[in-house]
């Protein structure tokens, strides 16, 4: 499994394109049976962070699994990435995707609040 943010993503495929070797680190990360983007949408996305989502969507694209959490609707990436790049991303990733809704309270917010009251 590889693990990303879209932050460390964007770092991971930036520090690539400096050193003239994106193919290798897309390809080493699509290596992973399943490929996690974690936390979309809780800080706005320039365009390179937007280009490595493209670059490992594109390249996993019916090959690996990839599983994508946000707080944001995949409808609604356009209005935190580059359309240009977001478009194409979303039509890859939404093509067999099983896309899971949830409600009610925050797991995280749950479990902090519990730490709060808890005192040793």
């Amino acid at each position: 499994m590889s693990w990303f943010t879209l932050e460390t993503l964007s770092a991971a495929i930036g520090k690539s394109k400096v050193e003239g070797s994106i193919a290798r680190t897309v390809a080493q990360i699509c290596r992973a049976d399943l490929i996690v983007i974690d936390d979309i949408g809780l800080l706005p996305v320039g365009e390179d962070a937007a280009e490595a989502f493209y670059r490992i969507i594109d390249a996993a694209y019916e090959r690996r699994s990839i599983a994508v959490t946000s707080n944001i609707h995949p409808s609604g990436f356009d209005t935190i990435m580059p359309k240009t790049l977001v478009g194409a991303s979303t039509d890859r990733l939404m093509h067999h995707a099983h896309l899971v809704t949830t409600t009610g309270d925050s797991h995280c917010l749950v479990r902090l609040s519990s730490a709060r009251e808890w005192s040793p």
